[in-house]
C-alpha cells in the first residue's frame, strides 16, 4: 500500500461522490488547485493539518481519507459550469 495513492484516491472518490469540483475543494481548503490535483494523483504527501482541512470541507472523518477503500472512484463530474434556468 502506498499511502499517498490511497489518500489521493479517497479524496477524489469522496469529492466526486459529493459533486464537488477540484476548484471548489481547493478554494474551501485554502490550497492551490494544482496541488490538490497532485494530491489526488498520489504525487504529494499532505500534512495531517491539511488532511484535517480537506476532511472538514468534504464533511468526512480523517480515517475515511487514509483507509484503503474497496469502493470504485466514480466518473468525472460533468464539464463546464452549470447554467441556471
Amino acid at each position: 500500500m502506498i499511502i499517498e495513492r490511497v489518500v489521493g484516491q479517497n479524496i477524489r472518490r469522496i469529492r466526486l461522490e459529493r459533486g464537488i469540483s477540484q476548484e471548489a475543494l481547493a478554494y474551501d481548503a485554502e490550497i492551490d488547485r494544482s496541488y490538490l490535483g497532485s494530491l489526488e494523483r498520489g504525487e504529494k504527501n499532505p500534512t495531517v493539518r491539511l488532511l484535517a482541512r480537506i476532511a472538514e470541507v468534504l464533511d468526512c472523518e480523517m480515517p475515511d481519507l487514509v483507509t484503503e477503500s474497496a469502493k470504485p472512484v466514480p466518473r468525472n463530474l460533468p464539464r463546464g459550469r452549470k447554467r441556471k434556468t
